[in-house]
């Protein structure tokens, strides 16, 4: 098939690229920067320069494809100015120039599970909205789609560590749903691929649920080396947010983000085990547990536990 990834030079987007360039794929991607793209992505992948906010890239980018997997976020420092830009407008175009040159098969990446009774019980509701405005439009679309929610990735888990410590801001003591962006990549790769998976929304987790202070036991019992597991009351963060919001609106997005990290529904951790059945049924992969994911870090020196 040829594929092409909005989005493919992000966190998820690369392991999209490499899953299906090892299944043979023909892929290409969109980048403001070629050449830095193809450095990042390798010289088998086709590279379109452009800016997914201009019409015209969208519709060359999707010309003679058979699929497309839109893995798009703004959720960064940079970027957060353009979040309706990005994960609102863009995809809609995407959509209308799938339909004009009838490509076969549409994934979108998008939140694990989007919850509005909970996010109105936090006080914002905004949070979810878009995401779920999107999905409405992708369903009504009449493509081949296929949404895949996905879990926060591994990296979540250990952001908070350093030297002997897991400082988290609220404590993080609800267990929280978690995957390996590997496994993501190769989940979406198997599912745009797939045309028996239309029309169906998978929640993309790992095996397990967990909270931080169970994390930084993990990994103490683990390694030997004994993990303080600390809390930030939310507090800070919030008056920070307030200060820096007329420089930027990311850090109030992050501490949303923290917030609902924080209050995890425990309805949904707890039913972890068989939604992600419902992934080794439908998909080809070995999961990757959180062990797993640990020996890779302490393998590749990229955990540092010491005090």
């Amino acid at each position: 098939m040829k594929i092409v990834i909005i989005g493919g030079t992000g966190n998820y987007g690369k392991k999209i690229v490499r899953q299906l360039l090892l299944m043979e794929q023909q892929v290409r991607v969109v980048s403001r920067n070629a050449e830095k793209a193809r450095a990042l992505l390798g010289s088998e992948v086709e590279v379109i320069q452009g800016d997914i906010l201009n019409r015209k890239t969208i519709s060359t980018a999707l010309s003679g494809m058979d699929g497309v997997i839109i893995s798009l976020s703004a959720m960064s420092w940079k970027l957060i100015r353009k979040m309706r830009r990005i994960e609102y407008d863009a995809v809609l175009n995407i959509l209308d120039e799938a339909k004009k040159v009838k490509i076969g098969r549409l994934v979108y990446l998008s939140a694990y599970k989007i919850r509005m009774d909970v996010l109105e019980e936090l006080g914002i509701p905004e949070f979810g909205r878009l995401k779920l405005e999107v999905e409405e439009k992708i369903r009504e679309s009449g493509l081949n789609w296929t949404i895949l929610g996905c879990a926060p990735m591994f990296e979540l888990l250990f952001t908070f560590l350093s030297k002997g410590k897991m400082m988290v801001p609220g404590g993080g003591y609800n267990k929280v749903v978690s995957i390996s962006d590997e496994d993501v990549g190769l989940i979406a790769a198997q599912t745009v691929q797939r045309m028996d998976l239309g029309g169906k929304r998978f929640c993309l987790t790992g095996p397990d649920a967990y909270s931080f202070p169970e994390v930084a036991a993990f990994i103490s019992l683990k390694t030997g080396k004994e993990i303080k597991h600390r809390r930030i009351p939310l507090a800070v963060l919030k008056i920070a947010t307030a200060i820096l919001f007329p420089v930027n609106p990311f850090p109030r997005y992050l501490y949303k983000s923290l917030l609902l990290l924080n209050n995890f529904p425990k309805d949904e951790s707890g039913r972890v085990k068989e939604v992600h059945q419902l992934l080794l049924d439908t998909f080809d992969y070995q999961p990757t547990s959180l062990e797993m994911e640990l020996e890779t870090r302490l393998k590749e020196n990229r955990l540092i536990v010491r005090k």
